[in-house]
């Protein structure tokens, strides 16, 4: 969440901004290089990241194969589709800055940070 320390008593308030907003921004919103393994002459794995494989971890998991075995029992991709499509990449990342610039307020608010 940054660099300086927050107190334990705003783990809930930080719990619920990870659970609204930051993981459904960064699971369906948030392009992701994924490796490509390559293995040379010699049998070294050099690690390549083509901008081809540039995709959503949400997008990631769907390209796999069998992807739905690994879906909890109950979840479809037509479901989690309709999370995915609810709002726009762009729509997605305003309103993670304005949920975190609230809760650093709220944070900043109602810290004290004199020793």
């Amino acid at each position: 969440m940054g660099y300086s320390h927050i107190p334990q008593k705003w783990a809930p308030l930080i719990n619920e901004f990870n659970q609204s907003y930051l993981n459904p921004y960064i699971n369906y919103h948030r392009p992701c290089f994924f490796a490509e393994v390559i293995v040379d002459k010699k049998g070294k794995e050099r690690k390549r990241y083509p901008y081809n494989q540039m995709m959503t971890p949400y997008e990631k998991l769907k390209s796999l194969p069998n992807a739905t075995s690994y879906l909890k029992t109950g979840t479809t991709f037509k479901q989690l589709d309709e999370i995915a499509h609810q709002i726009s990449d762009n729509d997605a990342a305003e309103r993670l800055q304005k949920a975190k610039t609230k809760l650093f307020q709220i944070i900043f608010e109602g810290t004290s940070w004199a020793a």
